[in-house]
């Protein structure tokens, strides 16, 4: 069982930074594939961005390549996303989640185990 609880969420202008943070409860947050997604309004959640167990691949959503960074520290058992050059079209819940194996399938919602209380950005224009 892992318990995950996502920070750093708020409101921030076009342009700005934010850093979300995500702790993991237990000892085996290394052994996970680390992920994050996003909700917004009327709309389905999407595949963000994760981070595989050693920290060594990495996976962005198109339109955040280049603005956006997934990193994890399993020491502290955390997964950040750095986010910078902010845009309104960034406003949603994100979400952490974790999962034991995704295969190819890393940006599928449905292949991760566990998932945080999400936590609310929004950007204004």
């Amino acid at each position: 069982q892992v318990q995950l609880v996502e920070s750093g969420g708020g409101l921030v202008q076009a342009g700005g930074s934010l850093r979300l943070s995500c702790a993991a409860s237990g000892r085996t947050f290394s052994t996970y594939i680390m992920g994050w997604f996003r909700q917004a309004p009327g709309k389905e959640r999407e595949f963000v961005a994760c981070r595989d167990r050693s920290g060594g691949s990495t996976y962005y959503l198109d339109s955040v390549k280049g603005r956006f960074t997934i990193s994890r520290d399993n020491a502290k058992n955390t997964v950040y996303l750095q986010m910078d050059s902010l845009k309104p079209e960034d406003t949603a819940v994100y979400y952490c989640a974790a999962a034991r194996s995704v295969g190819s399938r890393w940006s599928n919602a449905y292949e991760y185990d566990y998932w945080g209380q999400g936590t609310q950005v929004t950007v204004s224009s």
